[in-house]
């Protein structure tokens, strides 16, 4: 078994599994492969688990695995995840899901492109060209319900945040921060600069799968006009 990671607990009902220190395909395939085997051997006494960019979060309920006081609680769980991840180094790699993000840009959908343009010397078509173009992957979700944190985007059109954010932000507004771009699930104040909108639903508390998006997935976003905007979104809230 690989020993390319670190457990360290998290209070007295939580413990965190560590893949490394920065950001990177590699780190992001294995706590896809890791949380994958975690969902499919869920023991008594886990409550949740939260992937991050770097770490797997697990909570846990302590009485319950320390078999009412019979273990410590820490050792047991650290126990049943090195035996998942021992599992994990067998098992062959999933097939990503490509999904593809309507977006109309500019305009009242996306009011910060021009000034996104104009901060690189860029016209706001060569903006949407640069980000239509990328293929990006969806690390981790989090921040609000459904939000993909994506990495990809092109160093030409990184952008810093807006100075003073705004109280209210449409839901589908596609917006860039520094080297990251993302979507806004849900109506939510934020900072990043908006440069379109889709009409997507990316979370739907109803569905039994409310987050459109999942980390692994791969996607791309597809420049739409305003008319099919509409039209999309009319069937989309159907």
């Amino acid at each position: 078994m690989s020993n390319d990671y670190r457990l360290y607990p998290l209070g007295d009902s939580g413990i965190v599994v560590s893949f490394g220190d920065e950001i990177n395909f590699g780190i992001h395939k294995r706590i896809q492969q890791f949380t994958e085997v975690l969902e499919q051997s869920l023991c008594k006494g886990m409550i949740e688990y939260v992937p991050a960019f770097t770490t797997v979060t697990i909570y846990y309920d302590p009485w319950i695995m320390s078999e009412k006081g019979r273990r410590n609680p820490y050792t047991a769980m650290s126990t049943y995840i090195e035996e998942l991840l021992f599992r994990q180094e067998e098992k062959s790699e999933a097939v990503a899901r490509q999904i593809e993000i309507p977006v109309c840009y500019g305009g009242k959908y996306g009011p910060d492109l021009e000034k996104v343009a104009a901060f690189h010397s860029l016209t706001p078509d060569e903006v949407i060209s640069i980000h239509t173009n990328g293929e990006y992957l969806v690390y981790m979700i989090g921040f609000a319900p459904g939000f993909p944190y994506l990495g990809g985007m092109s160093e030409e059109i990184a952008t810093p945040r807006k100075e003073s954010p705004r109280n209210s932000i449409p839901k589908g507004s596609v917006g860039i921060a520094g080297m990251q771009t993302g979507v806004y699930p849900i109506e939510t104040p934020g900072g990043w600069q908006l440069i379109g909108r889709t009409p997507l639903t990316l979370f739907n508390q109803k569905k039994d799968s409310p987050s459109l998006l999942q980390a692994g997935d791969r996607i791309r976003f597809v420049s739409i006009s305003e008319t099919e905007y509409e039209a999309q979104k009319e069937v989309d809230e159907d």
